[in-house]
């Protein structure tokens, strides 16, 4: 064959392929997807972010179902949902039904080690009263500035009863023996966390939980407002146990030290697919592994739902508009997806 010929034909292959390649824009197309939510609304940005990239990738993507996190996991593994974006991990994995990794699996990070969850305090106070840990507590004259109600206790805006956080804050009470020293508030979060930025606003000092991605820390800013603090030493409940070496962290921004010993497991935010519908649809595959968010951008999306765009219409506006705001990444995981359906 003559150079010419080869030519010829390589140019020949070419007007063939750019055609096909074409053609592959929508490598979902005529398959149908039923994704899943999580119960709290502080996931919900990721679940449309997602959404949006398999329909434009060609999916017929229906609306989410929204599950409690053990009925999510079975149905996943069963086939009745094909995935959704809420994963946390270790946390999550005492709710992993038997043999869930022969049908289901994780899939990139949503938020690598996004899961946060801890006790913070201002930063003001911090430093005025060297405060590094929650034992620091047990100082009459650090309870005294804490104390809002006169009850010779710290405040601290801790969890509703029922909610899983709260048997982990009884639990430090127990084992750090903090009972006599702070006073935990167990009324309706939002209000608290309402009263605490109030109280925030006037100078007054502040102690408070609460977990990340949120809104709480995007009005409050850890490093600036406010720190992230230790507990004495890591004591785990046995539901903790198998993530103890996660619940010391490192590198978290606004933190007292570095180590921090948070006292709850930091999770990775992930993923979940059926393995089935993962690897039967390779550019949706893809696309779960590359897609992540920067914590910034969850929590300020979640304070834009605190503050009143919280319809499904205001979270598919925030979706739409972080996609514009970021259309070179955007474009550039859609791009990945589809050559990996090739």
């Amino acid at each position: 064959m003559t150079k010419k010929t080869l030519w010829m034909v390589l140019l020949l292959l070419t007007t063939l392929i750019l055609p096909a390649q074409a053609m592959n824009m929508k490598p979902g197309k005529g398959v149908k997807v039923q994704p899943a939510r999580a119960t709290w609304n502080t996931g919900y940005f990721q679940e449309a972010l997602v959404r949006k990239g398999l329909k434009e990738l060609g999916f017929k993507v229906k609306k989410p179902k929204e599950l409690q996190n053990p009925i999510f996991y079975q149905s996943v593994a069963l086939g009745d949902v094909d995935y959704w974006t809420n994963g946390w991990f270790p946390n999550h994995d005492g709710q992993l039904p038997k043999g869930f990794y022969d049908k289901a699996d994780k899939y990139g990070y949503v938020a690598k080690a996004g899961g946060l969850q801890g006790y913070l305090v201002s930063k003001k106070y911090a430093d005025k009263y060297n405060i590094t840990s929650i034992d620091d507590f047990k100082r009459p004259e650090v309870k005294k500035a804490f104390d809002a109600n006169g009850d010779g206790k710290a405040d601290l805006v801790a969890c509703p009863a029922g909610w899983g956080c709260e048997t982990v804050i009884s639990h430090h009470f127990d084992v750090y023996d903090l009972a006599n020293d702070i006073n935990p508030i167990k009324a309706s979060y939002s209000a608290s966390m309402a009263e605490t930025l109030a109280r925030y606003a006037s100078g007054d000092p502040v102690f408070f939980y609460t977990w990340a991605p949120n809104w709480t820390i995007f009005k409050l800013k850890p490093g600036e407002d406010v720190v992230w603090i230790n507990v004495p030493y890591i004591a785990p409940k046995a539901s903790q146990e198998p993530g103890r070496e996660r619940m010391t962290a490192s590198g978290i921004e606004g933190a007292v030290s570095d180590p921090v010993k948070l006292g709850f497991v930091v999770s990775d935010i992930q993923v979940v697919a059926n393995k089935k519908f993962a690897e039967g649809n390779p550019a949706a595959k893809k696309f779960f592994e590359i897609f992540t968010l920067p914590l910034a951008d969850i929590n300020e999306q979640n304070t834009r739902m605190e503050n009143g765009e919280k319809s499904q219409r205001d979270i598919e506006r925030h979706a739409d508009e972080w996609i514009a705001k970021n259309h070179a990444t955007w474009d550039r995981w859609l791009t990945a997806a589809r050559q990996a359906a090739q």
